[in-house]
């Protein structure tokens, strides 16, 4: 009834069939499926970036120390709420740091491993792969840091400052109408983006089902991490993909907007979502 109700609504310009339906049925794998060998994969790994390296961007350090989480796990993700409103609060470098690392930091290396030349991250990836990158924007809230947009490089423990400037107004027309304040509310709003070729290469289209996936177990450490330091974080689904490729110079083809996630004061009175 539900299918029936989507394809009756859909705009004369959709094809036929429903993009979910064929996206689905083309990402599974099959029994018969051929696949690389263990040497065409780790020749490819070691042929594409662990994570872009922006050569051309002096790195800014980020502290070695995380900033103290007092409360237990279990309260913690009982803690985690969508805040009802949303209104800046300044930030350490500490506290960026934490959350960051906490949502895909490198937790250990990988030396002598013969299957995966990559150091491991705080979330599982398929095939050890890590096809994500972190960008953020923040206006001013974080001690330390001019307004503008960054690059978050787990390697280096480092920041790319890769856009300066506020961008206020061309974030606000790249979300849709009834979220384009949060662009002014936010102190800092996370941009998760993919570049595919780092896990279609090897799984083909589950590559990129394996990408949606990840986004999302990166998308749930910042939250608890964020929630773990008192903050409140929005999970953002509302945006104009091609704006924000836009906004941080992505090709929107290779590499592109998956997800967003907003830092702001906390609210103990959220609703749950």
């Amino acid at each position: 009834m539900l299918n029936t109700l989507w394809k009756t609504t859909a705009l004369d310009t959709d094809p036929g069939e429903m993009a979910w339906e064929q996206f689905h049925e083309s990402s599974k794998t099959g029994r018969y499926d051929l696949a690389l060998t263990n040497e065409q994969v780790l020749a490819e790994m070691d042929n594409l970036y662990t994570a872009l390296p922006y050569r051309n961007f002096t790195p800014l350090p980020l502290p070695d120390t995380l900033a103290p989480m007092p409360r237990g796990f279990a309260d913690i993700v009982r803690a985690r709420v969508t805040p009802r409103a949303c209104t800046p609060v300044p930030l350490t470098l500490e506290q960026l740091r934490t959350v960051l690392y906490c949502a895909y930091g490198e937790t250990r290396d990988n030396i002598g491993n013969p299957y995966v030349h990559r150091p491991f991250r705080t979330v599982p990836s398929g095939g050890g792969l890590y096809p994500l990158e972190l960008y953020f924007y923040q206006r001013g809230d974080v001690a330390g840091l001019e307004a503008g947009i960054y690059h978050y490089s787990p390697a280096l423990n480092a920041l790319h400052f890769v856009k300066p400037g506020n961008v206020d107004e061309q974030l606000a027309h790249a979300l849709v109408d009834f979220q384009s304040g949060l662009a002014r509310d936010l102190s800092v709003v996370v941009f998760i983006t993919a570049l595919f070729q780092r896990s279609v290469f090897k799984y083909r289209n589950k590559g990129y089902r394996f990408c949606l996936l990840e986004a999302g177990h990166v998308a749930q450490n910042l939250n608890l991490s964020a929630t773990a330091l008192g903050l409140g974080v929005i999970n953002i689904g509302g945006f104009f993909d091609r704006r924000i490729d836009d906004l941080l110079g992505l090709d929107g083809i290779h590499h592109s907007v998956l997800y967003l996630n907003g830092l702001c004061a906390g609210d103990s009175h959220g609703d749950i979502v």
